[in-house]
């Protein structure tokens, strides 16, 4: 796992610019602490910054295969799961390795195959500059668990792993637009969305090719309708075939691994699987999972949350007998504005999510401290159906997209904290509408379907190209943040493509979420973890938290001339400060994090917005 950037510049001579491409490599850093390297010829630069998980001396970066036609140089961010296959393969085809590395193994199979190499990876991925053709591939994995972004030049393009990178280069302004803003506060995962004026995402499962003719892309890979060949039984083994396989590959590391634990079916069937891959290399499972003081004591049920983790971690424990450690963290001191900013700095993005985000930057700082790979159950709530709004007819059949539909912090009146001509200008009601009717547009559907199978295959659809864009991203910003690599065992392609044309009637077949997969790993769970309804990330429900937070919008509130409030509202926030701290609704809460987040925002970036 790593950080990656880069210049092409055909109008320029990049060799005498390679301060400016060591800055933009040097943001990232912490995304590659091991190490790191640059690589510059006269129409192209790459930087690379290193986290060393698979063969940890031979696989540095940019790495360079130099041919009569050209250099190619590999700069590449992620894990290939199935590169031993390939490496055996392209054996066969007469290459000849110099390391064990995956990065050496990518290289070599772009040399076979072309950008067509995309089509044969298993991973998560996002890299390759060819001198013989002087062209940039930037490729990216099937559902976008490493992010990658672009910006274009007049006689190029910038890249980056991350935003940051990008503008550290004089050439990309930081700027936000009416969009940036419409989506921030819309919350939908527009296609691309990158928040900053002129930046683009690079599309999960897409090949942006960069040459003298411009930009181009192609799609390798989509979700596609098909007919479900299998019975219940069937399939149910194939889903624990899939997942077995999915844990195993995934536990490939030189490094010390670990598990995310919420006790939760989702983690707690990853630390069931690995716990038995584990087993067969006689190696004890090691699991983390995060809890706020006091807590179990003063839980209070929500609308995303029934029960405390606490007792089914326990149970899970108990089963697979793992090394485990609890990150206990103080609420009050999640409010840190010191905290906050961190995360900031680690998104690029004042996304509002509070405690959320901070306790998961304190979580994985402790899990860093022993481990540097961690399994998680993220992404299985999108394969299989877990939401609760997913099984809620009303926000299934509400028009726009279900998880704004429910009733959470997350949706409500998301413009409420603009300022009253911000909101204006934006008329959020009209981008969600638009947001809304291109996603369900891009749904495909089989013959013969009934309506309801259909907007369930659409709900289904609009979680795994948006929802998950969203949850994926916030994980490996604030994982790679402490230069931790989070693998994602839900989203291996061949487990998301079977799952998704599982008729919703199988997908459900006891009427409970989840079917298939609590009955797919019921023979590695405790009773108690497989029979429990899906709770949310845990969110701290003491009142400290709140009162820090409302101290702290005062403040701001105090800066009479601060750029937050060309923004967000000032009769809104001073209103939300006088709430009490025990009874504040959870959307204004969220709203009050919202503005901090802005706050602090503008403090890091020095922004310009052109609205």
């Amino acid at each position: 796992m790593c950080g990656i950037t880069g210049w092409v510049a055909f109008d320029d001579d990049l060799t005498r610019h390679r301060a400016v491409v060591e800055r933009m490599t040097a943001t990232m850093a912490r995304r590659g602490p091991d190490d790191g390297g640059v690589w510059i010829e006269r129409h192209a630069a790459l930087g690379h910054r290193r986290l060393a998980v698979i063969d940890l001396a031979g696989g540095r970066q940019p790495m360079l295969e130099r041919t009569p036609a050209g250099t190619i140089a590999l700069a590449y961010s992620g894990e290939t799961y199935n590169f031993r296959e390939l490496r055996t393969e392209l054996a066969g085809l007469g290459h000849r390795f110099r390391t064990a590395s995956d990065t050496e193994v990518v290289l070599r199979g772009y040399l076979q195959w072309g950008d067509r190499l995309a089509e044969r990876l298993n991973g998560m991925f996002a890299f390759v500059w060819d001198g013989r053709t002087q062209s940039l591939h930037l490729v990216r994995d099937r559902l976008g668990v490493k992010p990658l972004y672009h910006r274009r030049t007049a006689g190029g393009v910038l890249f980056g792993s991350e935003p940051k990178a990008i503008l550290a280069n004089p050439l990309a302004p930081p700027v936000v637009d009416a969009d940036g803003l419409r989506e921030l506060a819309a919350n939908t995962m527009a296609p691309g969305f990158a928040f900053w004026r002129d930046m683009t995402e690079v599309l999960p499962g897409t090949v942006v090719t960069v040459d003298r003719l411009g930009v181009r892309s192609r799609t390798y890979w989509t979700l596609e309708p098909a007919e479900h060949p299998h019975d219940l039984g069937t399939t149910v083994g194939h889903v624990r075939e899939l997942l077995t396989d999915v844990v195993a590959r995934q536990l490939v590391a030189d490094v010390p691994r670990c598990v995310l634990l919420s006790g939760g079916l989702d983690s707690s069937a990853v630390t069931g699987l690995a716990a038995r891959e584990l087993a067969r290399q006689g190696e004890r499972p090691r699991t983390f999972s995060v809890d706020f003081t006091g807590r179990e004591q003063a839980f209070r049920p929500d609308e995303v949350r029934d029960t405390p983790d606490t007792p089914f971690i326990r149970d899970v424990v108990a089963r697979v007998g793992s090394e485990h450690r609890d990150v206990t963290l103080d609420p009050a001191g999640l409010a840190d504005p010191a905290l906050r900013r961190a995360v900031i700095a680690a998104r690029d993005v004042p996304a509002g999510f509070g405690e959320m985000d901070t306790s998961l930057l304190r979580l994985f700082t402790a899990v860093r401290a022993s481990s540097t790979v961690a399994l998680s159950g993220e992404s299985a709530d999108e394969v299989f159906g877990g939401y609760r709004w997913m099984h809620e007819r009303s926000a299934v059949y509400a028009g726009t997209f279900p998880w704004l539909a429910f009733r959470s912090a997350t949706s409500g009146d998301r413009g409420a904290p603009l300022h009253p001509a911000l909101r204006r200008r934006l008329d959020l009601d009209t981008y969600l509408a638009d947001q809304y009717s291109t996603a369900v547009a891009a749904v495909g559907h089989r013959p013969g379907d009934d309506a309801h199978e259909r907007r369930m295959r659409e709900v289904t659809h609009l979680h795994l190209t948006r929802f998950v864009r969203m949850l994926l991203d916030r994980k490996d910003r604030v994982s790679m943040a402490v230069g931790l690599e989070v693998r994602v065992p839900f989203c291996d392609h061949r487990l998301v493509e079977y799952a998704y044309n599982v008729p919703w009637a199988l997908k459900t077949f006891d009427g409970r979420e989840k079917s298939l997969l609590r009955h797919a790993a019921a023979h590695v769970l405790p009773a108690s973890a497989r029979d429990r309804v899906k709770a949310s990330y845990p969110s701290t429900q003491d009142p400290a938290y709140l009162l820090s937070l409302q101290q702290q919008a005062k403040e701001i509130l105090a800066e009479v001339d601060h750029p937050v409030f060309t923004v967000a509202d000032r009769d809104w926030l001073s209103a939300a400060t006088a709430l009490d701290a025990l009874t504040i609704p959870s959307d204004v809460r969220r709203g009050v994090d919202r503005i901090l987040d802005l706050y602090h925002w503008f403090e890091l970036y020095r922004p310009t917005l052109a609205l």
